[in-house]
């Protein structure tokens, strides 16, 4: 009814009055549209988005906020513009009773709707702050939108006023005026933030992220970051400066959310499985043909994504949907700008008003896809965390069984690939839908300017698909060969750097620098292919669009000639052709990353189902009375073994007991005390513990930490205790060797310590821990028979700190069981014996003849304490077969019950500096009965920081150096990158100069009807365009070969450095940092690099010629360039000096990640048995956050930048838009449209010009890290050449060392002294002493792995100092400690350089004791070995290493505590082989098991770097000298 009171319907009255409001100089809006539309506009959309945001608010309480200053005002305001809402609809009201002319409906209407809304507006202004809403989108846009609304009226009041002064009315305009006032005051408060919620995590937090408690003009423009660019800017970045990470994003908050999802995705399909199972076997019942009536089902990892990241992901889809409708805005007012200049009667106030819309719509697109990308890249980065925490949560439940089917590499590989493959995606998945309804827009807007003439442009597009989708699956085929080759060539990496002692003492690294470069040859072959595939997908990515056009204004002109190709057809049709493009040519690329997503949601699927440890298959609980006897069923199968029979026995382990397993060599000892640890496969029976568990594993299991960190193993500091353990477990004389005490830092899988210390590093660990129950598998073989001896009594025996604890010692020393309260006799994975020590001896059984076989008479010494010969072999003749535990019953009771110690967060020590290598050795000499005042710890005053060993990756500082660029330009080859630039420039001028001849061709004059030079502007233009793809494609090839020469040359000169570095380099540098150089790093130069120098060449060239273009069309815009050019370098270089070091520091940060979780891998039966795992877990979410920290802000200055950037383009446009509606009489329209099309891609090319430039400079520090190890220290030469060795050199082994002094770093003192001794050729020596006397540093002064400081070594009367290392090494051998295989056939173990004939190696494998063994191999000498040899036993490898001496046959062999880690029977098979085999040759031996040495020619007596005792072992104990003392603790005087 009140619209009767306007003038006309406002829907009508729009339409009509056209001359008021568009075909005038000076527009206006009537009266009633400014009282009806402009005030129901605001009030319409609060009212529309209140419901949804106050449901929102509900949902998401961030915390209560007190009422402040800044509250109370925006409460005032909106009161108060309430109130002057009603104020005028009282005056309608006093008006209609007092006055002569009643006013219109809409005077009462409209001011109550606009103060209900204010009411409203009020309300949720109070209802955010009790909420916790710092700072309102919602109220800021409706406050805009109103004052917007209202500066309309504002201007037509005034224009009121100036023209028909006696139709104003006072009251209205004074309250008007008023709330225009107030709308700007609301308007200015709503932007500004409000104080942090009560107990908010900000308050808590020593350096908050800014961004919670930002404003909302500031989060949409990113301007919250602003804070460390400038900390950037004026110096490096440091890890200190990384703010904390928003409580959302946390591992914390993110993976348990999948983790439950999964749960419940697994939940749903075994229930469903049980349903099927029972619905299989009635059809089986009822129809007997029916075989498989329901597949199995797998649960649905993606779905479960779905569910976790969808709600917040769905946010990007509603910014994308508003972005490409956006994206349409630009060619539209194109379209009217050109209908304007061609219109010269249009008023010019229509040409600033599209300019101002072209202005605003292009910065509100910019915000909108600046939005749209960084809600994408926070859920890649969310999901990446809960990628990461599930797969490493699963990997400490997962079974042995399970475990086994992946390699560490693979399961590193769905942690770093896999998840980063997930965040890549999640970018552009959009793009699978937005990208067809993109198409379909451009289309339609096409199809209104051209008509069915882009049909022709249709059809050659869907021509363009098939294309681009074989180029894609044939690119993900090359792809799948690549990371195939790729995870080899890392693998055998892996392996290189574990195994890298080994390969310097034998002298193999070029044979594997050799199988290393032909894996990356083979990967290199499949990147050359993939690279001519990308030069053709180049060429089909530039050429489509053009085609496109091509095809389409053929066909336009062609079909009809009066079609005209004017300016506004021509260049609008471009603009759309260019948004075209995009979609295009993203569709093939989003769904190829798709296949390659789903590849790995599959793989992550695998290992996330794959089966976890059964959790009841060891009950922790009280066991009624250990007198009672348990009849307990229990059979455990280890995967790949088969139970043969079935077996009960009852074993009720008493109380505080403490029982010996003895057993062959894989008789399934170690497999028993699995099985009560859980990590065995349950068939059947039960196992009872009662207590908590500390487990000592036969390899011990070393933390990349400190020394006291290994040994507390997260428990609480108790000093007296602490300090007992270590006296216990024999380590008081390695700490006052270790520089820095207890505080030493310990490398990676306890790199500087030898095999005994390991050892009792372990079992102070679980002695430290106090727990009930003590699972020791065999601590005592690594160590020397006193220290041995001392341990026992001190840790393990009846009289030791664990003697009120039940232990089950798993033994090959026969001297400890007479005091064992009970002995379990195991023989192929069954119980044959069991019984006490006297009680076996009665018996009879086979135990017994053993024993009397084979033990020497007992030794008393002179405190009366009874010692049984150790060196006896316990050998049961008895069939052997599979091995694996049968039937076994096992109660193990304790008087503690549950005694849980206190857990205390620990961290693991990451920033490392410093090296040290304190001597490998692995005897400790019978502790001082002086007195108490040498076992206090850390006497002497250390310094942690002299304990440091590893260096952390550093992240560089600064700018990238020139000669970084320069170094890969000549890996390239110099005269290739200048052909690929001139055919780039060729490229790009061709395209400048097709589109200029279009523009003129849109100029030529229509002569009726027609353009009378069309076929040959048409034919011209085809040329141009032709010749444009010519030169792409060959700039793309020359582009790829260029890198991946470049790629060749980096590898193989880092590979070749990395190889030529001395050991001490390797013990500093974490095998993490140096598998990442060669994975990650070189990945970057192979595949990134040389596609963002393409992409940065290409965006540079494209700014060029868009302001060269704008230029000729508008010599005007030359006067802002500058200004502008000026503003863009300044925000360029000030966004990558931030954005440089954030990549670096998070590159930096990733390394710890892996290493942590590779340590996690090797020792979660460790973790899992002392129930560590949720503060392991706690410590890898640390890492992952850690990393995430450094990765978010380098995010978000992306779109810092992006917006600051596509804002100086926006500038670039308008201006170009605006001096062309100022000349538009003298510009023409072809040349007009020509600046703004170019204009329009400006801003996309200036965006994508920084972000190639700082990815050139941020990525080419791959180049620099590759460089890195060029300039550390190397070895010596490996060869001299010509070579003045004889060719039997050495003849007779000889060895004259005179004055011999080395040390392991300048700084600290010589680890041997002045040593002077000659052994003859043939002798045989042993060399002994206690823990740091020098004897494995001789050894390595011998190979030269650590050169001399003073003296020399003559071989043969040669100085060893004067050959190259490979001339030496190669001529003398070593067994090594530890028995080192790579995974390759035996073959290839033994002879790596294939120099031996089949039956040397045979022959080799007789005398080692292996012939058997490998010939009952299916594939022999091609039998392929795992991943560190896991699939032989530890004597088998040790038995190979003996292989490859016995192939070489040296005159000098040097067996380095060779025997530590075998049973007797292998040490004795081994001594046998070196005597009869190496008769003639000179041997050294660091003795271990004393026995072996006793019928040595002579041994060599160390103590602190210096010779004391050099003689036959009969003199030496004759002499009754410190070698005596070591002959009487082993027993064996």
């Amino acid at each position: 009814m009140f619209l009767k009171k306007c003038k006309a319907p406002f829907v009508l009255f729009f339409l009509q009055d056209w001359n008021r409001t568009w075909y005038t100089n000076n527009p206006d809006f009537t009266q009633c549209f400014q009282n009806t539309v402009l005030v129901w506009l605001p009030c319409l959309y609060l009212w529309m988005c209140a419901p949804i945001y106050l449901i929102y608010l509900r949902s998401h309480d961030h915390g209560y906020i007190c009422m402040s200053h800044l509250n109370k005002a925006k409460t005032a305001v909106g009161l108060l513009l309430w109130i002057i809402c009603w104020s005028d609809v009282f005056y309608s009201f006093w008006e209609r009773s007092h006055g002569s002319s009643v006013p219109s409906p809409v005077h009462l209407v409209s001011p109550t709707f606009l103060g209900l809304t204010m009411l409203l507006a009020t309300l949720v202004i109070q209802y955010e702050r009790m909420k916790g809403v710092q700072s309102s989108g919602v109220m800021l846009i409706f406050w805009l939108l109103a004052l917007l609304c209202a500066t309309v009226t504002f201007r037509s009041k005034i224009l009121q006023a100036l023209d028909q002064l006696s139709s104003v009315c006072a009251w209205r305009y004074t309250t008007f005026y008023t709330y225009y006032a107030l709308l700007l005051v609301a308007l200015f408060l709503s932007c500004l933030t409000d104080q942090p919620p009560l107990f908010s995590q900000a308050v808590k937090d020593l350096n908050p992220c800014p961004e919670p408690g930002a404003s909302f003009l500031s989060k949409i423009s990113f301007w919250w970051i602003s804070r460390m660019m400038v900390m950037g800017y004026k110096r490096p970045l440091e890890e200190k400066d990384l703010w904390s990470l928003n409580p959302e994003d946390c591992s914390q908050r993110v993976v348990p959310q999948l983790v439950c999802r999964w749960n419940t995705e697994c939940q749903k399909v075994k229930r469903s499985g049980a349903q099927c199972t029972a619905e299989n076997d009635y059809c089986k019942k009822t129809y007997r043909d029916v075989k498989h009536p329901h597949k199995a089902k797998e649960p649905s990892l993606f779905w479960a994504l779905c569910l976790t990241f969808g709600p917040y992901f769905f946010i990007s889809c509603l910014y994308k949907i508003i972005q490409d409708i956006l994206m349409f805005v630009g060619p539209e007012i194109l379209r009217l700008l050109i209908r304007f200049i061609n219109d010269s009667s249009a008023p010019s106030w229509q040409g600033f008003f599209y300019t101002a819309l072209l202005f605003i719509s292009t910065c509100v697109q910019s915000l909108i896809l600046q939005r749209y990308f960084h809600v994408c890249f926070v859920s890649g980065m969310r999901l990446r965390t809960a990628i990461i925490g599930a797969v490493y949560r699963k990997a400490l439940v997962i079974s042995s069984a399970a475990r086994r089917t992946s390699t560490v590499g693979e399961i590193v590989n769905l942690m770093s690939v896999d998840a980063q493959r997930f965040m890549d995606l999640i970018t552009y998945i959009n793009m699978i839908w937005s990208a067809p309804l993109q198409v379909v827009l451009a289309l339609y807007f096409l199809w209104q300017n051209l008509g069915p003439s882009v049909l022709a442009g249709v059809a050659v597009m869907v021509l363009m698909v098939p294309v681009n989708a074989v180029i894609a699956m044939k690119t993900k085929t090359y792809q799948v060969a690549q990371m195939k080759s790729k995870d080899n060539r890392i693998k055998l990496m892996n392996e290189m750097l574990n195994g890298i002692k080994v390969l310097k003492l034998y002298a193999w690294e070029l044979a594997f620098k050799d199988k290393v470069s032909e894996i990356r040859e083979s990967e290199l072959r499949v990147l050359k292919k993939a690279a001519y595939l990308a030069a053709v997908s180049t060429f089909t990515w530039v050429c489509a669009p053009f085609l496109v056009a091509l095809s389409t204004f053929t066909v336009y002109v062609l079909i009809d000639e009066h079609n005209v190709l004017d300016a506004q057809k021509a260049f609008v049709s471009l603009a759309l052709f260019n948004i075209l493009r995009f979609p295009l040519n993203m569709l093939p690329m989003v769904i190829s990353s798709m296949v390659q997503a789903s590849v790995s949601l599959k793989r992550l699927r695998v290992f996330l189902s794959h089966e976890e440890l059964q959790e009841d298959s060891v009950e922790h609980k009280a066991v009624a009375s250990c007198e009672s006897s348990f009849l307990l069923l229990l059979s455990f199968t280890i995967a790949l073994s088969i139970s043969l029979c079935v077996h009960r026995l009852n074993v009720s382990i008493p109380e505080g007991s403490l029982v010996a397993i003895v057993g062959h060599v894989g008789s399934g000892k170690s497999s028993l005390l699995s099985a009560l640890l859980g990590e065995m496969d349950k068939l059947e029976g039960s196992v009872a513990v009662k207590g908590l568990v500390a487990y000592v594993p036969q390899q011990a299991w070393i933390q990349n930490s400190t020394l006291k960190d290994n040994i507390m193993f997260g428990q609480e500091r108790r000093e007296a205790w602490y300090q007992h353990v270590v006296e216990a477990c024999a380590l008081q004389p390695d700490l006052e060797i270790l520089p820095a005490g207890d505080e030493t830092e310990i490398g990676e899988k306890g790199v500087n310590l030898s095999g005994g210390q390991k050892q009792r590093v372990s079992l102070a660990r679980a002695v430290y821990c106090d727990r009930a129950v003590y699972l020791l598998d065999d601590p005592l073989s690594a160590v020397d028979a006193h220290v041995g001896k001392h341990i026992f009594d001190q840790v393990i025996g009846k009289h030791g700190l664990l003697k009120d604890k039940t232990r089950v010692l798993v033994t090959h020393g026969l001297s400890y069981l007479p005091q064992a309260d009970l002995i379990l006799v195991m023989v192929e994975g069954e119980i044959t014996e069991m019984g006490s020590y006297q009680q076996l001896m009665d018996t009879e059984g086979a135990f017994a003849e053993f024993l009397r076989t084979y033990t020497a008479v007992e030794h008393t010494d002179n405190d009366g304490e009874t010692h049984c010969t150790s060196h006896a072999t316990m050998i049961f003749y008895l069939s052997r077969g599979n091995f694996n535990i049968q039937q076994i019953n096992v109660v193990i009771t304790t008087r503690r019950g549950y005694d849980c110690s206190a857990e205390n967060d620990f961290v693991c020590s990451m920033n490392i500096k410093a090296s040290f290598r304190p001597s490998n050795v692995s005897s400790v000499s019978k502790l001082s009965q002086t007195g108490k005042e040498n076992m206090v710890l850390n006497k002497r005053a250390k310094n942690p920081e002299v304990g440091k060993l590893t260096e952390a990756d550093k992240a560089s500082t600064g700018k990238v150096k020139l000669s970084v660029f320069w170094a890969y330009l000549k890996a390239i080859g110099v005269l290739l990158s200048c052909i690929s630039l001139l055919l780039f420039l060729t490229h790009h001028l061709v395209s400048l100069y097709s589109n200029y001849w279009l523009s003129l061709w849109t100029d030529d004059p229509v002569v009726n009807g027609t353009q009378p030079y069309r076929q040959m502007r048409l034919g011209v233009y085809g040329a141009l365009g032709l010749s444009q793809g010519v030169a792409i494609f060959g700039y793309s090839i020359a582009m790829s070969i260029g890198g991946i020469l470049a790629s060749r040359s980096l590898h193989q000169s880092m590979l070749y450095d990395v190889l030529r570095s001395p050991m001490s380099f390797f013990e500093r540098t974490p095998s993490g940092n140096l598998v990442n150089r060669f994975a990650k790093e070189i990945d970057t130069i192979d595949s990134v690099i040389p596609s963002i120098i393409k992409m940065f060449m290409g965006s540079m060239f494209n700014v060029l010629g868009a302001c060269v273009v704008i230029l000729i069309a508008t010599p005007l815009v030359a006067i802002i360039i500058p200004f502008l050019g000026l503003l863009y370098f300044f925000v360029q270089r000030f966004y990558v000096a931030s954005s440089r070091q954030l990549k670096r520091l998070e590159s930096v940060s990733r390394s710890p990640i892996y290493t942590h979780f590779n340590e996690t891998l090797l020792g979660t039966s460790v973790i899992r048995a002392f129930g560590e795992q949720q503060r392991f877990i706690r410590e890898s979410d640390l890492r992952v956050d850690n990393n995430q920290k450094a990765y978010y802000p380098s995010i978000v200055a992306n779109r810092w930048l992006a917006v600051r950037l596509e804002f100086v383009g926006n500038i670039i446009v308008s201006f170009a838009a605006l001096f062309a509606v100022i000349a538009r009489e003298r510009l023409s329209p072809g040349i007009m449209g020509l600046a703004i099309s170019y204009a329009l891609q400006l801003t996309a090319s200036l965006t994508w010009l920084v972000r190639m430039s700082s990815d050139v400079e941020t990525n080419i520090v791959a180049v620099e890290r590759v460089k890195e190890y060029r300039d550390t220290e190397k070895e010596a030469e490996w060869k001299h050449k010509p070579s003045s060795l004889p060719a039997g050199w050495p003849t007779e082994g000889c060895i004259d060392i005179r004055g011999f002094s080395l040390r392991y770093r300048h700084d600290l003192d010589p680890a041997i002294r002045n040593i002077t001794i000659r052994i003859n050729g043939g002798e045989k020596v042993g060399i002994v002493g206690r823990t740091g006397a020098g004897k494995s540093s001789l050894t390595l002064g011998l190979f030269r792995i650590i050169e001399a400081a003073e003296g020399h070594i003559l071989i043969d009367g040669v100085d060893i100092a004067q050959l190259g290392l490979h001339d030496l090494r190669s001529r003398i051998t070593i067994i090594p400690q530890d028995p080192v295989l790579f995974s390759g056939s035996l073959r290839m173990n033994l002879d790596p350089f294939d120099s031996y004939s089949d039956e040397d190696i045979w022959r080799a494998l007789e005398y080692s004791h292996l012939k058997n063994f490998v010939s009952a191999l299916p594939n022999k000498l091609s039998h392929e070995c795992s991943e560190g040899g896991e699939n032989l036993s530890v004597g088998q490898r040790q038995l190979l290493c003996l292989a490859r001496a016995l192939l070489r046959k040296t005159k000098v062999l040097v067996l380095d505590e060779a025997t530590a880690a075998v049973d007797m029977e292998t040490d004795n098979l081994i001594q046998s082989t070196i005597r009869s085999q190496f008769e003639d040759c000179t041997v050294l031996t660091i003795a271990h098991r004393l026995n072996t040495i006793m019928d040595y020619t002579r041994v060599l007596v160390l103590d602190k770097g210096e010779t004391t005792e050099f003689d036959s072992p009969s003199n030496l104990i004759a002499q009754r000298g410190a070698f005596y003392k070591m002959v009487k603790d082993a027993g064996l005087v």
